[in-house]
């Protein structure tokens, strides 16, 4: 088995606010979209699929679900203070403030209108702590 790619498919209230989320500020593509709907893709990170809570394409026990509980994470590899000055300077909130955790985990987290949860990580070598 060969897998081409990765994909998440996220159920949300509003498939435009998070897509103009996703396109403004973290710079992913549309490739495809339509009424309740939208695939979006960067080269780097994994593809994201929007589903409008209550699509028909979804089987019955799945449709009103939403995407909660989710942290869509990306790691960096530098730079995230720089990022999270970005995005707070775009007027983002920052629904978690920058951190360190004692294994070596920095991050902070934002949340898109549909309430997402996007976490930004970079990773310290022992010699860093």
């Amino acid at each position: 088995m060969q897998f081409t790619a990765s994909t998440v498919s996220l159920t949300v209230d509003d498939v435009a606010a998070s897509q103009a989320f996703f396109t403004t500020h973290l710079d992913y593509t549309v490739q495809q979209a339509a009424d309740g709907f939208a695939s979006l893709s960067r080269p780097d990170a994994v593809d994201v699929v929007l589903l409008v809570r209550g699509i028909q394409v979804l089987p019955p026990e799945q449709r009103d679900r939403h995407a909660d509980g989710l942290i869509l994470a990306f790691t960096l590899d530098g730079g995230l203070e720089e990022q999270e000055k970005r995005l707070r300077d775009a007027g983002i909130d920052i629904t978690m403030p920058l951190r360190e955790e004692p294994w070596g985990e920095r991050l902070f987290q934002i949340t898109d209108p549909n309430g997402l949860i996007i976490q930004f990580v970079e990773w310290s070598t022992p010699e860093q702590r």
